[in-house]
């Protein structure tokens, strides 16, 4: 359906013109949320996203045990009423640690996701509207990092993460995983400063930081906020990669990734190790890359073809 059909049959007669039966056009915002509220991935993703959050920070609240806490009587016990996805060798509770990683891993995905998005776009934005050799030391550093791969950087600087508090791996996640956008938004930034709007706001004295805010950014908040829902899902995915080979969150603590790392040696002979987490962590991901989905083809609508 295109934008006028959408127009013509959702929005609401302008006032003082019902005799005519004018309409009031829609705008931007109104016509996304026009589009998500057509999709059905978007409900299911959105619902299961919440669900999962919700469980995660109540859940363990409504649980009798804790992370360490050990039950001598039932070590290495399958899911019973009273262990609810089972225990590991030690009789350590796998439901408390499930959901003892899932909020780290949320936590990480959506503080990390949206402040690399952040840093993508305040760094390629200044890069393409200053251009000059503004743009080319910032072209060349983010090529030099994006020549070296983000998950070897990672390896290479866990010693230091070691040993420190896992904010700091949330941190380093969002360091490393803005230079690819950075590139479209300059690019996007370049093709925007010499627009009329822009060019009188420099003519008007306008500072080079307040047209960034005002008119730069702001006509890019489509792919941001895309980016910024996708990037949760890469930040969940990163820091589950780096702790399951060792270089992430360490233990005591514990996320998904450490408990996938811990439940493989015996996901045959003791599968509740390493299903139960593994399940929860593909429905994750599964539900934001919905809505991530959604986002994109309501925002373009020829991006999905009109899939809904």
């Amino acid at each position: 359906m295109s934008v006028m059909q959408e127009q013509a049959l959702e929005s609401p007669l302008e006032p003082g013109n019902t005799v005519s039966g004018t309409r009031r056009p829609l705008s931007r915002n109104a016509l996304v949320w026009l589009r998500l509220k057509r999709m059905p991935r978007f409900w299911i993703g959105i619902t299961v996203v919440v669900g999962i959050i919700l469980w995660a920070f109540i859940g363990p609240l409504l649980y009798p045990y804790g992370i360490t806490d050990r039950d001598a009587l039932n070590m290495g016990m399958g899911p019973t009423t009273l262990h609810w996805f089972g225990t590991n060798s030690i009789g350590q509770d796998i439901y408390a640690q499930t959901l003892s990683g899932l909020q780290k891993s949320l936590v990480i995905g959506l503080v990390a996701g949206p402040a690399a998005t952040i840093i993508a776009a305040i760094v390629g934005s200044t890069a393409g509207y200053v251009g000059g050799w503004v743009d080319r030391v910032i072209q060349w550093f983010i090529l030099l990092l994006l020549v070296i791969p983000a998950f070897f950087l990672f390896i290479l600087l866990s010693p230091l993460i070691k040993g420190l508090s896992w904010v700091v791996l949330m941190f380093y996640i969002a360091l490393f995983s803005w230079m690819i956008m950075a590139q479209v938004v300059r690019s996007q930034t370049r093709s925007l400063r010499n627009r009329d709007f822009v060019r009188a706001a420099r003519y008007m004295g306008m500072p080079t930081g307040k047209i960034l805010r005002r008119h730069i950014v702001p006509n890019m908040a489509s792919i941001l906020i895309i980016d910024a829902t996708l990037g949760v899902v890469s930040a969940i995915m990163s820091e589950t990669a780096l702790s399951y080979f060792g270089f992430g969150i360490q233990k005591p603590d514990v996320s998904l990734g450490t408990l996938l790392a811990d439940g493989t040696a015996a996901a045959v002979t003791r599968p509740w190790l390493f299903v139960f987490p593994a399940f929860v962590l593909i429905a994750l991901l599964f539900a934001i890359s919905l809505v991530g989905d959604a986002l994109r083809d309501a925002i373009d609508p020829t991006s999905g073809n009109n899939r809904d």
